[in-house]
């Protein structure tokens, strides 16, 4: 089964961005009501029976169940008889802000993500619609429960063979968006390692840099933009909260911070591409970047987005049919990538690789994606010759007893 998403700009009515406004107001009173339920729950579980709190407690029965997916979802039947305007909304709707919040309290322990939170008229942005009509697609509008036929911007076709199983509306700083979920019954195999291969490692001071030599700068999109929105923030904390003045300064901020990202976005699929064009195989380091957002460099780090570019970069290689593998990271700018010897550490400042056993003398991030090319080579069994790989030296973390013996197996074949 292979599954797309396709995202593309509506164009709504009056009528029908009212309506999709108060669809948003009655799923963030859903959210926050089930939440609170929840959190009630634990509360009341939390404190010691010999030890209660002499300013207030949680007062709810012991034989009481844990309020999970199943129970709010007959809460939420029962609930419309109470409050009416439940009924004005999709019901299958209302179950996916259940369902949403139920898996953010499965992430929490799985993901070791953080507690949920209760959401304001900002953050709740987005509803889905869990069934869709087979041609709800006609041209350039798509019909939608609740809302009617709506116009949309086809930026590109539905493939053939997909069907439209779900759609999510979006609301965004630029207007509102629609994201179709496709769905089309066909197993498409993983590509296999074959082909020329590329390391790549990452950085702050080059954002790329490829086993071939190619180095691409890190264009700090946040900071071309920091002036004006340093000067806008600055302006919000004298508009009075609740205020027009306030909201619409807010929507200015938010336009800014989505032209940032959206610029990064385009950049990124443009080098994932370049990328990918003329590689068979493609070798990058395995890498945490939550540990590095909380470093010295923090701010540098989640600008440069390199969480999401590895992400991008490993759809367009599936998409390509280019073999994509993550290694191993550690002493990738230790080790000499053409005799397999160890450098030792490199300062920051330092961004020449210079091998004092062999002489071999390169950038510093070069070197280190020629590393993470020979240890993806080494991990996947390519008995190349050693010369087309590896600058004349051995693969990287094999040993020189081993690369000889890939070579004495390469000439018996």
């Amino acid at each position: 089964m292979l599954n797309l998403s396709y995202e593309y700009k509506l164009k709504p009515t009056d009528e029908q961005i009212s309506e999709i406004e108060r669809t948003l107001v009655i799923c963030r009173k859903v959210w926050n009501y089930a939440l609170r339920e929840r959190k009630d729950w634990i509360n009341s579980r939390k404190c010691p029976i010999n030890a209660c709190s002499i300013v207030g407690e949680y007062i709810i029965p012991a034989d009481a169940s844990y309020p999970n997916y199943a129970l709010q979802c007959k809460s939420l039947t029962a609930a419309k008889e109470l409050y009416p305007e439940l009924k004005t909304v999709n019901a299958q709707m209302l179950q996916q802000v259940l369902r949403k919040l139920e898996t953010a309290f499965v992430d929490m322990k799985r993901k070791e993500m953080g507690f949920p939170r209760f959401k304001n008229k900002y953050k709740m942005r987005s509803f889905v619609f869990p069934q869709m009509l087979k041609n709800c697609i006609q041209g350039n509008s798509i019909k939608l429960p609740q809302l009617g036929i709506v116009e949309l911007i086809k930026s590109r076709e539905i493939p053939d063979g997909f069907a439209v199983k779900q759609a999510r509306i979006v609301r965004k700083a630029s207007g509102y968006f629609v994201i179709l979920s496709l769905e089309c019954d066909v197993n498409v195999p993983q590509p296999v390692a074959h082909g020329f291969p590329v390391g790549i490692d990452l950085g702050l001071d080059r954002f790329l840099a490829t086993s071939e030599g190619k180095l691409v700068k890190c264009p700090k999109f946040l900071n071309t933009e920091h002036r004006k929105l340093k000067l806008l923030q600055r302006r919000l904390k004298n508009k009075k909260k609740g205020s027009n003045n306030r909201h619409k300064l807010n929507r200015k901020i938010a336009r800014l911070h989505q032209r940032v990202t959206d610029t990064r976005k385009d950049w990124q699929f443009k080098l994932a591409h370049e990328v990918a064009k003329d590689a068979g195989m493609v070798f990058v380091e395995d890498i945490d970047f939550r540990v590095w957002a909380k470093g010295m460099f923090c701010k540098h780090t989640l600008d440069a987005g390199f969480g999401q570019f590895i992400t991008i970069l490993a759809w367009i290689c599936w998409k390509q049919g280019v073999y994509f593998e993550k290694v191993n990271k550690d002493y990738t700018s230790q080790v000499c990538p053409n005799c397999d010897a160890h450098t030792g550490k490199k300062t920051l400042d330092n961004r020449v690789h210079n091998c004092p056993a062999c002489g071999y003398m390169t950038h510093r991030d070069v070197a280190a994606a020629q590393v993470i090319r020979n240890r993806g080579l080494s991990a996947e069994g390519r008995f190349v010759d050693i010369k087309e790989v590896a600058c004349g030296g051995g693969l990287t973390g094999t040993g020189n007893s081993l690369v000889k013996s890939l070579r004495d197996r390469k000439k018996k074949a």
